[in-house]
């Protein structure tokens, strides 16, 4: 007890960088600037959305789960992704529907920062996760006789893991960067959760370091897992278009399509939102681009990979014959 919380020594900190300025350990978020109710119908579209993305990626593990036809190594990277859907949808929508029904739209520093960090960390992750699936289509599609052996337990385990600890990891290195700032007004932050660069605009001194760490991280995770996916389905065109069965061919289209669709929601927004240039309405332009991320994406994920894929289609119509 005789030692000061954590909200005392952030007031410190502040008050040695700004002697002249008041310190902020709540914020406001603004969301979407319409009228009661618009914000009550976009509650309920909302929420229906929300929870298709809980449904349609709880039933990808649980066929997965079940079937055990699924229990290959794409399925396996398909299943991380059905966890990040879900965990990243679930880390900004809740705050978000609470705050259309609610006046006051409040939020405190460390749980803010807590959802920039999940925010980055499961963006990350996903994004190497889907550079890990498209690797598992090039194995399978142009080497598949030495599918299993390139393709094993060991290796698949250690590659998810990978994508998880550095997608962590770079989070990390952006919260503890956001932690060196102070924050000593304004307090709201002009979007439904605390994305990153929204809450860079708060900050009360030079962010230059914070924008040139976010632009590297963005060429790292972006650009450079968008160059090994093309380069992998370059190479996997090849190798399909010479495949003599047009069975074969069909099939091995109908996969690459499903994931490459993925591909081009996820990578296409995350591109344009942190490195292309910004518009005359660069909030308005985050907030739409944000539900890509946050709703969007993770729900039509599993849409994408059920309605274009005969196995997982087979795997359910094999649950519920059973059941």
């Amino acid at each position: 007890s005789l030692l000061p919380s954590s909200s005392d020594w952030y007031r410190y900190y502040c008050q040695g960088m700004t002697e002249n300025q008041t310190w902020v350990t709540e914020f406001v978020l603004l969301g979407f600037p319409l009228s009661p109710v618009r914000q009550v119908l976009l509650f309920g579209l909302f929420s229906l959305f929300y929870a298709f993305t809980l449904l349609g990626n709880s039933t990808i593990l649980v066929l997965i789960w079940l079937d055990s036809r699924l229990h290959t190594p794409m399925y396996f990277f398909l299943s991380h992704l059905a966890v990040v859907d879900i965990a990243y949808a679930s880390n900004n929508v809740p705050k978000m529907l609470a705050n259309l029904l609610n006046k006051e739209k409040t939020i405190s520093l460390v749980p803010c920062i807590m959802q920039t960090f999940l925010y980055m960390a499961f963006a990350h992750t996903e994004c190497l996760i889907l550079v890990m699936m498209s690797y598992d289509r090039y194995v399978a599609i142009c080497h598949p006789l030495h599918y299993t052996v390139i393709m094993n337990w060991r290796a698949c385990t250690v590659q998810a893991v990978t994508s998880w600890a550095c997608g962590s990891l770079l989070a990390l290195v952006h919260v503890v960067l956001i932690l060196r700032l102070p924050f000593c007004g304004p307090h709201e932050i002009n979007h439904f959760f605390c994305e990153i660069l929204s809450v860079l605009k708060l900050a009360c001194t030079d962010t230059w370091l914070n924008q040139v760490v976010i632009f590297a991280a963005s060429v790292f995770i972006l650009v450079g897992p968008l160059c090994l996916v093309l380069v992998s389905y370059s190479r996997i065109l090849f190798a399909i278009l010479r495949i003599e069965s047009g069975e074969g061919r069909r099939k091995a289209f109908s996969t690459c399509s499903s994931h490459l669709c993925v591909v081009g929601l996820f990578f296409g927004s995350a591109i344009v939102m942190y490195m292309a240039p910004k518009s005359r309405h660069p909030e308005e332009q985050q907030k739409i681009l944000s539900l890509f991320y946050s709703l969007f994406n993770p729900m039509l994920n599993p849409l994408i990979y059920s309605l274009r894929n005969t196995d997982v289609k087979g795997a359910l119509k094999r649950v519920l014959w059973k059941e």
